[in-house]
This record gives structure tokens, sequence and C-alpha cells, in this order.
């Protein structure tokens, strides 16, 4: 923007330069042209050749800014097919993230599962386990016991009546 305005300035001064000496512009002059001599005004040259340049570098400087606008595009639409493609790349692996963590939780509770049905049996034997050495105890305490009164029902007289006195004792 301001080096068009930079442009239109140095356009616009030459301008009024010329305005300004437009006798001087405008004399005619013997001009040598390498193989004949010709009167022409020499300003006036100058100044069309100016305004030829002034038009060619517009027309360049137009054209280049529509090479840039259309190669903006062209990449534009490259961004948009990239930026399409990375989105859908990125779903996919979403999906599959989601597939993943759905299989892995479902590994962990069949996992889980079968912990806590082994961790059951194996509470289901001990407690088997147990409560047989409790019988077997009891049994064993109560074979004892029986064997105990026995023998002091042999040995005193009034058998079991004698062994509850002392009992008190």
């Amino acid at each position: 923007m301001s080096r068009t305005l930079l442009v239109l300035a140095v356009l616009v001064l030459t301008a009024g330069f010329a305005l300004l000496n437009w006798s001087a512009f405008a004399t005619p002059t013997p001009l040598y042209l390498g193989f004949t001599t010709v009167e022409a005004p020499l300003g006036l040259i100058m100044l069309g050749l100016v305004a030829v340049l002034s038009v060619v570098f517009v027309v360049w400087a137009i054209s280049l800014q529509a090479t840039l606008l259309m190669e903006q595009r062209r990449l534009n639409k490259d961004l948009q097919a990239q930026r399409a493609l990375a989105d859908t790349a990125e779903a996919s692996r979403f999906t599959e993230l989601r597939s993943f963590i759905a299989a892995e939780t479902l590994r962990l509770a069949q996992s889980h599962e079968q912990t806590r049905s082994a961790l059951v049996q194996r509470m289901e034997q001990l407690e088997d386990r147990q409560r047989l050495a409790f019988e077997q105890n009891a049994n064993a305490i109560a074979a004892t016991l029986g064997e105990l009164e026995d023998r002091l029902e042999r040995g005193l007289p009034g058998g079991s009546v004698a062994l509850a006195e002392r009992s008190r004792f």
C-alpha cells in the first residue's frame, strides 16, 4: 500500500513538473537518432517514455498480484484438503482409541470377574477346610472329654455325681 502511494506521488510530482515547465517540454529540439537527425520536443518524448514505463510497471504489478492471488488460492485449497485429511485421520484415531478402550475395559472386566470367581472359590475351599478342621477339633475334644469321663467313672465310686461335685471346687 505504501509503495503504491509512493509511486502515485512520484507520478503526480512528475505531472506537476511537466505542467509547470510545459513550454520547455514542448519546445522542439534537434535529436540525433544514430542515422538521422530529427526535430522533436525532447520533453514530450521523455514524458511519453515515463508514461509508457509507468503503464508497463502497473501491468507488471497487476500480473504479479494476480499470480500471487492465484497461488494463494491454490495453496488455500491444498491447505483445506490437508486439513480435511488430518481431521479424517484424527477422527479415525479417535475411533480406534475408543474401540481399544472398549476392548481393554471388557478384558479388564473379564479378568476381574475371573479373579473374583477364583477368589470366591478359594474362600469356599478355605471355609470348607476350616469347617472340617473345626469339626475334627470338636470331635477330638469330645473324644478326649469322653475318655476323661470314662476314666473318671471307672476310677471313682459314684461316677458322674462325684465328678460334678469335684468340678464345683
